[in-house]
């Protein structure tokens, strides 16, 4: 299903995922592609985020 790993972490830490969209909507399959530029973005979105964290009460 699309809980993933993340339902198991989500009861001790917040949890996101991100998600790209992938040819005729198949995923979890030999036949599942992704545009690079879909992969750049949702990578981009992880940077982002990640970014943003660790400066979370840098100012402190």
């Amino acid at each position: 299903g699309a809980g993933h790993d993340a339902q198991m972490f989500a009861p001790n830490c917040p949890t996101a995922m991100i998600f790209v969209p992938s040819r005729d909507g198949i995923s979890h399959n030999v036949t599942e592609y992704t545009e690079p530029e879909h992969l750049r973005a949702g990578a981009d979105v992880l940077l982002q985020v990640l970014l943003a964290r660790s400066c979370q009460g840098a100012s402190d």
